[in-house]
């Protein structure tokens, strides 16, 4: 088999798949393994956040990956580097004392080497992205990009399903069984390395090499990099020429304000002990619960908001999405108020909250995708993209100390009061756009 004549279903599947393992370790398994050893909410949210940076800044480096080596090259070194990671985290989890750790008084300080390992983590996974989604278009032709975007979508997601369910409840099992938090978080990151290995493993033999697929920075071609760069700080500059962009940069930090606290807590509050303002879940609960049906959830919000997206346009979507965003926000008040046992409601609420999420998360694509139009349609969206992280990691990154300030219940009726920010953004764009975007 010539690895240029490889079958897409071979490769795109496990790549998509490898794609999300490592973003969903970083920047939501590390939450719930921090707050389970102890980490108080405030240094756990901070520091989480922080491991988002890498996404928020990858386009910075983004022509680097372009020009240097080929795509295939970055896919393969990144995942060999990641796999690496993973092994150096399953032998460096320290192992603070169960009363420290039933007592919420856990130093960050404890952790030290293993964010920098996550952070390296996370740069080795927004580096990954960059070359998988441009390999993506080098490999395959217009026409099987079109008919593998559901595929390496779907994939995308059960990578999500698997690092926040599957992976989560692994590791209350061993919790469970072991009676050893540390050592339950040891073997789940064990898994994650060998499972990691494997891919990369695979990759070697069954990612193609496509005649395309070459590198453009040599002797002959310095001056066409050169060139490439220029034209990459051009995207920049025009970027924010583009009509009414500052109000567009405020919309794309403030639609998502309240979900931005509001996710960051999520596990804590349905971990915490009930003295604490909590649900008292096991892990495997919050793995089936949040990691399983509420990804499922999201899934069929997104999927719904993009067939109304589809009928109504952008400008009609707007209002019923914004709504959609903030309003099962409430169920979190109400869990938070009443302190249910019952599993079946708590997962109600997690999917009436995940589904909103999702279906008016579709709005705030659409308006990146309305804004991005014009000559470089692709470099502005990805400029785009890293304004919709940092709208995710600054409030992130103050959002366990709010928790600690007021509580639980209060800090769900101020992310109740942060949706009169996505009101007013949304009320701002939507006499903006065009009537007819985003219609069929």
């Amino acid at each position: 088999m010539k690895k240029k004549n490889i079958s897409p279903w071979f490769w795109i599947p496990t790549l998509y798949f490898a794609e999300g393992i490592p973003y969903f370790i970083v920047n939501n398994i590390s939450v719930t393994m921090f707050t389970k050893m102890g980490v108080p909410n405030g240094e756990m949210a901070l520091f989480t956040s922080l491991l988002y940076l890498p996404w928020t800044i990858k386009p910075l480096w983004s022509p680097f990956v372009d020009i240097i080596k080929t795509k295939r090259w970055w896919i393969i070194t990144m995942q060999a580097l990641m796999t690496i990671a993973f092994v150096l985290l399953t032998f460096s989890i320290p192992h603070p004392d169960t009363d420290i750790i039933q007592s919420i008084q856990t130093p960050i300080s404890l952790f030290t080497f293993t964010l920098i390992l996550f952070i390296i983590t996370a740069f080795a996974s927004a580096t990954h992205d960059i070359a998988a989604d441009g390999f993506y278009m080098l490999a395959l032709n217009q026409q099987k990009q079109s008919f593998f975007v559901g595929i390496r979508s779907t994939f995308y997601r059960l990578s999500s399903i698997f690092g926040q369910g599957v992976l989560v409840f692994i590791a209350g099992l061993m919790e469970t069984r072991l009676n050893n938090i540390p050592m339950a978080w040891q073997i789940t990151l064990a898994v994650c390395a060998v499972m990691f290995a494997i891919i990369t493993c695979y990759h070697l033999f069954f990612i193609p090499k496509p005649v395309e697929d070459a590198p453009r920075l040599n002797s002959e071609t310095s001056d066409k990099a050169k060139k490439i760069i220029q034209e990459f700080g051009r995207t920049f500059a025009t970027y924010f020429k583009k009509p009414g962009v500052w109000l567009a940069i405020i919309f794309m930090l403030l639609y998502r304000l309240p979900e931005a606290f509001l996710l960051k807590m999520v596990n804590p509050f349905l971990l915490g002990s009930i003295e604490s303002g909590g649900l008292n879940l096991s892990t495997s609960e919050v793995g089936i619960i949040y990691g399983t049906i509420g990804v499922i959830s999201l899934t069929i919000g997104g999927i719904l908001g993009g067939i109304a997206a589809s009928r109504w346009g952008l400008k009609k979507s707007l209002w019923p999405m914004a709504a959609c965003m903030t309003l099962p926000c409430l169920t979190f008040v109400y869990l938070s108020t009443s302190i249910p046992s019952n599993v079946i409601i708590i997962s109600g609420c997690v999917a009436i909250e995940q589904f909103g999420y999702g279906f008016g998360f579709t709005a705030y694509m659409l308006y990146m995708m309305y804004f991005s139009e014009g000559e470089f349609k692709t470099a502005h969206y990805a400029i785009c993209t890293a304004f919709m992280a940092l709208s995710m990691m600054i409030p992130g990154m103050f959002a366990g100390y709010l928790q600690e300030y007021l509580g639980y219940k209060a800090f769900f009726w101020m992310v109740i009061a942060c949706c009169i920010a996505t009101v007013i953004v949304t009320f701002l764009v939507k006499r903006k756009v065009a009537t007819d975007y985003g219609l069929k």
